[in-house]
């Protein structure tokens, strides 16, 4: 019967070594050896004065463990068959680095006899154990039939905490038992320290039993143990509980009352201790193994599923987010281009329809002043002054432009320079745009017009021609009067109307040099405007390419390093995913094994595996 088991005990055991789980392993091993001992080795745990040591002397019907006021149970004790009674301490060597005590070999402990008036002192840990020496425990034999069909029972020391259990020694310790009777009087309900220790006792030992001891002291000891069955039911805590009076059975033993017996509830209890001695290499092996797999298969299984969802958080932040990052800059570089052609573009159109009507607006201007001059000033006088003006000011409107148009220059490199700030260096171009040196040669020279002048010899003609009409009509009519044509009043009306004409005409000839003068300045400046807006238009455009050719060239520099990352990552990536997905396969494969496992151990109990803890998950 113990072939199926145990090959799954030993499959148990491959996989701790397959897993590098020595621990586990040995801890396996441990119990292979366990479940092979024909003996069944019972822990009497639970908290101070319950009434374990008692129990231990009723089921053996013998006053083997020292009870009482005032009685401590500092040493574990176990009780086991011997021909004869016999007690001694036996004391593990002190530990070192490379031992403990709970490996010391079986030879290399200490055994120190106690006569049998001195239990007492000796599960005390006052008689037969050495100061320094490793963890102790007192080993009782007796001429039993019960403990002669392999029945070990172990004693020990009061403990309010879990964590106690197993601190006198690794024989007190709940890896070693087959089953485990934790202690509880009758005076009260389960405490929440008690049902803690069955909550951690039952998660790692398959066969545990609740005895309610001293029913014999309350009178209502069954409604206290229907409720304390309530309150394992609630905990879900898979054990069993048996009420019993260790002093009616020892009373029962003395006066040999097999009805007294009965009373106690001890005959429950022991053959409870006997079915499962018989069954220790079926049942009890079965439901160790299935606990043992769930222990083991968790400890594997979590590295593992750690690993899994380390693995699986590495895909956002390793290779493969350095790949998407990559495939973003190179679609973020694609947009950048298309932004700063598209805003280069954009200012350059602006820049060419700014500097023009700016260069437009001041001969504008200059036109304007222009007329306001010639309006009274006479050519002939102020040709001179006023040329020099018209230069200086051209000049000055041109380097005015100019000097606009570098600025705007710099701001559309700087416009479009922006577009690369997340890039985190400086990009603007090497060079900036100034004002020519040689503007002043570039601008047109002013040609004097040319201006009629008005003459002496035009004046006196200009005169005759307006005397003769003034003499001629005031002469005709004086003649009317009898008086002669040619007097002295026809002469001076003659002289008046010359003088007059001559005012005319010096007044027209005025009007038409400065029509001439304005019409000659605005041919001027008009060529000025002409040849500014093409130097301007050039110069622009020369920028333009200029701006263009950087960017681009910075542009395709910035392409190949994205590029160079990009590909980088990529293999970066592929070689990354192709080590994780080989790893997952294996973790995914070791968990289904792990699975396997655990259901084949589980199936030996009859119980319906639970590999939902055990699977990967997606």
């Amino acid at each position: 019967m113990a072939g199926i088991w145990l090959d799954v005990l030993d499959g148990i055991a491959r996989t701790c070594r397959e897993h590098g789980r020595g621990d586990l392993l040995q801890a396996v091993r441990h119990k292979r050896a366990q479940l092979l001992d024909p003996t069944l080795r019972v822990l009497v745990v639970g908290e101070p004065n319950q009434g374990k040591s008692q129990l231990v002397n009723a089921i053996v019907n013998a006053p083997v463990c020292p009870v009482g006021d005032g009685r401590t149970t500092v040493l574990p004790t176990v009780v086991q068959h011997a021909e004869e009674p016999a007690v001694a301490v036996v004391q593990a060597p002190p530990a070192t680095p490379d031992r403990t005590g709970g490996g010391a070999l079986p030879g290399a402990v200490e055994r120190t006899p106690v006569p049998l008036d001195r239990i007492a002192a000796g599960v005390a840990g006052t008689l037969g154990r050495r100061p320094g020496g490793g963890p102790a425990y007192v080993e009782i034999g007796l001429p039993r039939a019960l403990l002669a069909g392999g029945l070990v029972l172990v004693d020990t020391p009061g403990s309010d905490e879990v964590a106690a259990l197993g601190g006198a020694g690794p024989v007190a310790g709940l890896s070693r038992a087959d089953a485990v009777l934790v202690v509880s009087d009758s005076t009260r309900e389960l405490s929440v320290a008690e049902l803690n220790l069955l909550l951690h006792v039952t998660r790692s030992h398959p066969n545990v039993v609740v005895v309610q001891t001293k029913i014999d002291l309350v009178p209502d000891w069954r409604v206290v143990a229907e409720r304390n069955r309530r309150h394992l039911a609630e905990a879900g805590v898979p054990a069993a509980l048996i009420p019993v009076s260790a002093a009616l059975r020892l009373r029962a033993a003395t006066v040999d009352d097999r009805g007294l017996n009965a009373e106690s509830g001890f005959p429950a209890l022991i053959g409870r201790l006997q079915r499962d001695l018989a069954g220790k290499a079926d049942v009890l092996a079965r439901a160790a193994v299935g606990l043992t797999a769930r222990t083991v298969v968790e400890q594997l299984a979590a590295p593992l599923r750690a690993e899994l969802e380390s693995q699986r958080a590495e895909e956002q932040s390793g290779p493969m987010s350095r790949l998407h990052a990559a495939q973003r800059e190179v679609d973020e570089l694609r947009r950048c281009s298309t932004r700063w052609q598209n805003a280069l573009n954009d200012e350059m159109a602006d820049l060419l329809s700014d500097i023009e009507y700016d260069l437009r607006d001041r001969t504008r201007q200059i036109l304007r002043m222009v007329d306001e001059a010639f309006d009274t000033a006479d050519p002939l006088v102020a040709w001179e002054t006023f040329q020099e003006w018209l230069s200086r000011s051209l000049v000055e409107a041109a380097e005015a432009n100019h000097e606009w148009l570098a600025q705007r220059c710099d701001h559309a490199a700087r416009r479009v320079a922006g577009n690369f700030a997340r890039y985190g260096y400086d990009v603007l171009p090497p060079w900036s745009m100034t004002v020519p040196e040689d503007l002043v040669d570039r601008l047109p020279e002013i040609e004097r017009p040319s201006i009629d002048r008005f003459t002496a010899t035009q004046k006196v003609i200009t005169g005759m021609k307006g005397s003769y009409g003034g003499l001629l009509m005031f002469g005709l009519a004086l003649t009317l009067a009898g008086m002669p044509m040619i007097n002295p009043v026809s002469i001076g009306a003659g002289a008046l109307f010359g003088g007059k004409s001559i005012r005319d005409e010096s007044r027209q000839l005025l009007r038409r040099r400065q029509a001439t003068v304005k019409t000659a300045i605005q041919r001027h400046v008009d060529d000025f405007f002409v040849r500014m807006t093409k130097d301007c238009r050039d110069a622009a455009r020369q920028v333009q390419r200029m701006l263009r050719d950087h960017f681009t060239a910075l542009t395709d520099e910035l392409q190949e390093a994205i590029v160079q990352s990009l590909r980088s990552a990529k293999q970066a990536a592929d070689t990354d995913a192709a080590v994780r997905d080989q790893r997952q396969r294996e973790i995914k494969l070791k968990m289904t094994r792990l699975a396997a496992l655990y259901e084949q151990a589980q199936q030996l109990t009859g119980a319906r595996p639970a590999p939902a803890p055990l699977e990967p998950r997606s």
